[in-house]
């Protein structure tokens, strides 16, 4: 069981990391797919056929001499003579290979293919328009023998074998078949003739096996058109005999075909998509999920609050408390805050950002709310945040900004008379007339007594001040009050400056209450985070 529920997490965690950074899937994915696509387009379909060569050590003995082969560097030797000169133009002129046209190429292709085909031949009939006709026969057949020459592929069967293969590629298999019986036929030829001239110097060319040789060769001169020849005739009096003739078989191409291709794509791009998205997950260094909280900050995860749709207003309506997501959401956390309060006997709680995010008045005043409706009970949030009175939790709730705390705590006005009745339960106190450097007023023993005060009038004292990151409220109020809870804005503000920021409120033994996730983005849709 606890293998399953690890690889759960682990199906879950791969799926966030990949729906977090969707578009970056995606644009892999399209890319890849589309370059696979159009590369299987502008690529026509190769056919390889193969012949079998063996190299048989001797010639026949009718005669004195006999040449020695064998195994070894003279088998390399005879791979070599394969495309020489010699062998190749005899194919080419036996097939007329420098008939072909220039876009040959284009009835095996693509339509995409076959347009660059006849545009690259249309390209080389205007190179050949200043030729002679002689000129351009040469040309021509000088082309069909490089095209060939490259199209033709040499292999020794082992190491220190005695075999090895003629293999030839065509777009058609039974003209790259035909090719290839041409090639090794006309290679036999050339060692053949090579043996009749030595024979010749010796015994004249009258000799008897010269004769027997020369009728072998008028044989498989006749056969240059690549049909199938008998086994018998295949083997031969030459020092170098065909053991394997190509064709008859169905021949595949050589390269995988589109189906095959776009699936191996496909793979490729899930994979190549996979790791960019774990590569700027990794680089990602702004909160994510709750484990970032708990991993990065090693404080308590209180709950999340997910981006607030069109739908949602910013402070939800007291008489309909779950009618979203958002809403819920509120209810979720005020429990969490609500428990934490009984366990730990707790009523004072610092909320609290590291950016000055105007959402943080936001959550405060539904958390307020939500423990006013719900658990019954006294709540009093307090705005300590002279220096934002336009984001202050005066204009959350619509009401006067003048007088609060500020006039309060200057001995402007009483206490009763500025903190506001919201609705059942829940007052708040205003910020007051605004101060540019509150700082000798957060110090003060007046702000101190006042929260002391309040702590005793009501179950909750909710206290909006400053950010961390640019000010030292929060570390000054923290004497007064039991904890800090943090709002941290998800995939906006990077681990490290809020890291930084909490170093003042540790260092004066600050209790962190914990950290709530605003902004939530569930990356994985949730119909696949059920089936998951």
């Amino acid at each position: 069981m606890e293998n399953y529920n690890k690889s759960e997490t682990t199906l879950r965690d791969l799926l966030r990391v990949v729906f977090r950074h969707k578009l970056v899937f995606m644009l892999v994915f399209i890319v890849i797919m589309v370059s696979v696509y159009i590369g299987m387009e502008l690529r026509t379909p190769l056919y390889q056929a193969r012949v079998m060569i063996l190299v048989a050590g001797k010639m026949q003995k009718d005669i004195e001499v006999e040449r020695e082969l064998g195994p070894g560097s003279i088998v390399q030797t005879q791979m070599v003579l394969v495309r020489s000169t010699p062998i190749i133009r005899r194919a080419v002129e036996a097939l007329k290979l420098y008939q072909r046209p220039l876009d040959y190429e284009k009835r095996y292709t693509t339509k995409l293919n076959a347009y660059f085909i006849e545009h690259a031949a249309r390209a080389e009939e205007l190179e050949m328009e200043g030729m002679t006709n002689k000129q351009r026969e040469a040309y021509l057949f000088s082309r069909a023998m490089n095209d060939l020459a490259g199209n033709i592929e040499v292999q020794e069967m082992a190491q220190d074998s005695s075999m090895f293969s003629i293999a030839v590629t065509d777009y058609d298999p039974v003209t790259a078949a035909i090719i290839a019986n041409v090639v090794s036929r006309s290679y036999v030829i050339f060692d053949i003739e090579q043996q009749i001239a030595g024979l010749q110097l010796t015994y004249g060319e009258k000799n008897s096996t010269i004769v027997r040789l020369e009728y072998y060769i008028d044989k498989l001169k006749e056969s240059l058109d690549g049909r199938p020849l008998s086994d018998i005739e295949a083997l031969g009096p030459a020092s170098v005999k065909i053991v394997g003739q190509a064709g008859g078989g169905m021949m595949i191409p050589m390269k995988p075909g589109k189906t095959t291709a776009l699936v191996i794509g496909f793979l490729m791009s899930v994979i190549l998509g996979v790791a960019l998205s774990y590569l700027f997950d990794y680089f990602d260094q702004t909160f994510r999920s709750p484990k970032d909280i708990e991993t990065f900050l090693n404080i308590r995860y209180l709950g999340s609050v997910p981006r607030r749709r069109l739908e949602d207003k910013p402070i939800i309506s007291r008489s309909n408390t779950k009618n979203t997501n958002y809403s819920q959401s509120f209810q979720n956390v005020s429990e969490n805050i609500y428990l934490l309060m009984k366990d730990n006997k707790l009523n004072s709680f610092i909320i609290t950002d590291s950016e000055g995010s105007r959402e943080t008045v936001s959550v405060i005043a539904n958390i307020g709310i939500y423990l006013a409706h719900k658990a019954d009970i006294r709540v009093l949030i307090i705005d300590v945040n002279p220096r934002m009175i336009s984001a202050g939790i005066a204009s959350v709730f619509n009401v006067a900004d003048i007088p609060g705390l500020t006039d309060v705590l200057e001995g402007q006005a009483n206490f009763e008379d500025v903190v506001l009745s919201i609705g059942p339960n829940l007052s708040v106190l205003p910020a007051g007339r605004p101060m540019v450097n509150p700082i000798k007023l957060l110090e003060s023993s007046m702000l101190s007594d006042l929260i002391k005060q309040t702590k005793s009038k009501y179950d909750v004292v909710l206290i909006n001040c400053a950010d961390i990151k640019n000010y030292t409220d929060a570390a000054i109020l923290s004497s007064f009050t039991d904890g800090v809870v943090l709002v941290i804005n998800e995939g906006q503000i990077r681990r490290q400056i809020v890291g930084n920021a909490i170093v003042p409120l540790k260092e004066k033994g600050t209790n962190i209450i914990g950290g709530i996730l605003t902004n939530r983005t569930h990356a994985i849709p949730g119909i696949i985070y059920k089936l998951t």
